[in-house]
C-alpha cells in the first residue's frame, strides 16, 4: 500500500496536461486560494522568508515569486511590509496569462506588486535582480532534472537567498487529503490534482539532494505544519 510513496510519481496533473475547461480553471483558482489559507503556505512563508528579513533588519527589499498563481503569497508579503513599515518591491512570474492578470487585479490597494509572464526554466531577469526568490507548490509539477534547472535560475536572480515551499510526500497527508477532499472540495482539479500533487512531491532528503545538484550553498530543509517542506539556500 505504501509503495506509491517510495518515489515521486511521474503522472501528470490535469493542470499540466491542460485537460480542463475555462470554468474549471476559474473555480480551481478560487478554491486553491482557500486551500492555501487553510493548509499553511502563508504560515510557512512567514516562518521562513519574513523571519529572515526581520532577523537581518532589512527595511527595503525585492522578491520574485516564480509560479505565483494568483499572487496570494505576494499579498502576504506586501501586507506584512506595509504593517512593519518596510519598502517592498514584489514581482510574480506566471506562464499563464489568466494567472498573471489575477496577480495584478487581486493586489489593488497593495503597493509594489507587479506581474510578468515568463518561463521558470529561463527567467527573463538579470543576475541578482532581486534580493529574494521564492516559489510555492510549484516544483512538484516538474521532473527532477527540471527542478534542478529551476533552483539554479532562482539562485541566479536572487542576491540574498531563495525559499522553496512544497508538499511533503507522506501517507498521512495523502490519505487525509483524499478523505477530506471528497467532502470539502467541489472542483475536479482540486480534488484530483491535489491528491496527485502529494504523490509528485518530495521527501526532505530528496530536496536536499536536488539543491546539491543545483550547486547551492547553505542548504536547509525544514518541515512545517501541515506537511509542508521549506528549502532555503543561497548561491
Amino acid at each position: 500500500m505504501f509503495n506509491q510513496f517510495a518515489q515521486r510519481s511521474p503522472e501528470l496533473e490535469h493542470l499540466d496536461k491542460g485537460d480542463y475547461t475555462a470554468e474549471e480553471y476559474e473555480g480551481c483558482i478560487i478554491e486553491l486560494q482557500r486551500v492555501n489559507r487553510w493548509l499553511g503556505d502563508a504560515t510557512a512563508l512567514r516562518n521562513s522568508l519574513l523571519k529572515e528579513i526581520e532577523r537581518n533588519n532589512v527595511t527595503r527589499f525585492s522578491v520574485l515569486d516564480v509560479g505565483a498563481g494568483s499572487g496570494e503569497l505576494l499579498r502576504v508579503v506586501g501586507n506584512w511590509a506595509r504593517e512593519t513599515k518596510r519598502d517592498a518591491h514584489l514581482t510574480g512570474l506566471e506562464l499563464n496569462a489568466r494567472s498573471a492578470s489575477a496577480i495584478v487585479q487581486g493586489s489593488e490597494g497593495i503597493g509594489g506588486i507587479s506581474a510578468v509572464r515568463g518561463d521558470a526554466l529561463r527567467l527573463p531577469f538579470d543576475d541578482d535582480q532581486f534580493d529574494y526568490a521564492i516559489c510555492s507548490l510549484f516544483t512538484h509539477h516538474f521532473p527532477n532534472e527540471q527542478v534542478v534547472m529551476i533552483l539554479r535560475e532562482l539562485a541566479r536572480v536572487a542576491r540574498r537567498r531563495l525559499f522553496v515551499i512544497d508538499l511533503h510526500r507522506h501517507p498521512v497527508a495523502y490519505y487525509f487529503y483524499t478523505t477530506i477532499g471528497r467532502l470539502l472540495f467541489h472542483n475536479r482539479l482540486i480534488r484530483e490534482d491535489g491528491a496527485l500533487s502529494i504523490l509528485r512531491s518530495f521527501k526532505p532528503e530528496e530536496l536536499v539532494n536536488l539543491a546539491r545538484q543545483s550547486e547551492l550553498n547553505n542548504v536547509s530543509v525544514q518541515r512545517h505544519f501541515p506537511y509542508r517542506l521549506v528549502l532555503t539556500a543561497s548561491k
